[in-house]
């Protein structure tokens, strides 16, 4: 597990207890001092991925920045007794955030993930709306995650020069990869995993309504929109319920 501190025990899971601000200082200041920093978001449903599967804690845990993107994960730090002080922080205003304060400096962002076209169209409209943003690089997430192809793709990412790495491969693919993979990453001293976000960003996919994020709704306004998730939506009660198990008997 990377060295903090100030970190949350959520089943194993180990959560920096941060706001989204110092959140974006602090992988500013990985950047500046080029001390390669990661970014994970874990929701509920990844944190039932470890208890099931427990070689993913060590994956998990090995980010700098661990922050809770998900109802779930803050109800449970609330019964455990160890409640977030900001409480649910989204990874992809995290991100949007980091581009703003990115756009007034000189360091570069790569775009990698989503469907063939995304990546391109989701730094087009986040230049719209930071003009000083530079990117150095998009590429789709269709690639084999190891071998050739795989060199392939972190050997343009080194080639760009970017400071910056947004990896949305979906959890916990992206995770792994980053884990995987970021000491061959030697320009890159910032590496987000940040899922759906570049749908988000080129404006292919709409956040929730502020109501139902308000309401902690979020992933029924999602399971709403996209059915298909029900099978993975399943996973919620079960952790939410494991927990109160959890603290009775500890296991």
């Amino acid at each position: 597990m990377a060295e903090n501190t100030n970190r949350i025990n959520i089943r194993g899971v180990y959560f920096n207890n941060t706001t989204l601000d110092g959140t974006v200082d602090a992988l500013l200041k990985g950047v500046r001092e080029k001390k390669q920093t990661a970014l994970y978001t874990p929701n509920s449903e990844i944190v039932q991925a470890c208890i099931e599967s427990p070689e993913l804690y060590d994956v998990i845990n090995s980010a700098e920045l661990i922050i809770p993107d998900g109802i779930g994960v803050v109800k449970a730090a609330n019964i455990l007794g160890t409640p977030f002080g900001a409480g649910k922080i989204a990874g992809c205003e995290v991100g949007e955030a980091f581009i703003r304060r990115l756009a007034e400096t000189d360091h570069t962002v790569y775009l990698l993930g989503g469907k063939p076209g995304v990546a391109e169209q989701a730094a087009q409209k986040l230049s719209e709306k930071y003009p000083g943003i530079r990117f150095a690089g998009c590429r789709d997430g269709y690639f084999k995650k190891e071998g050739e192809e795989n060199d392939a793709v972190i050997a343009q990412v080194n080639e760009s020069g970017a400071d910056v790495l947004f990896v949305c491969l979906g959890a916990p693919a992206q995770e792994k990869w980053i884990h995987q993979n970021r000491a061959k990453l030697t320009t890159v001293n910032a590496m987000l995993g940040l899922g759906g976000s570049l749908d988000v960003y080129a404006g292919i996919v709409n956040r929730a309504p502020k109501i139902f994020i308000k309401l902690g709704l979020e992933w029924f306004y999602r399971l709403l929109r996209e059915p298909w998730r029900f099978k993975r939506m399943l996973k919620l009660p079960k952790f939410y319920f494991g927990t109160w198990k959890y603290k009775i008997t500890k296991k």
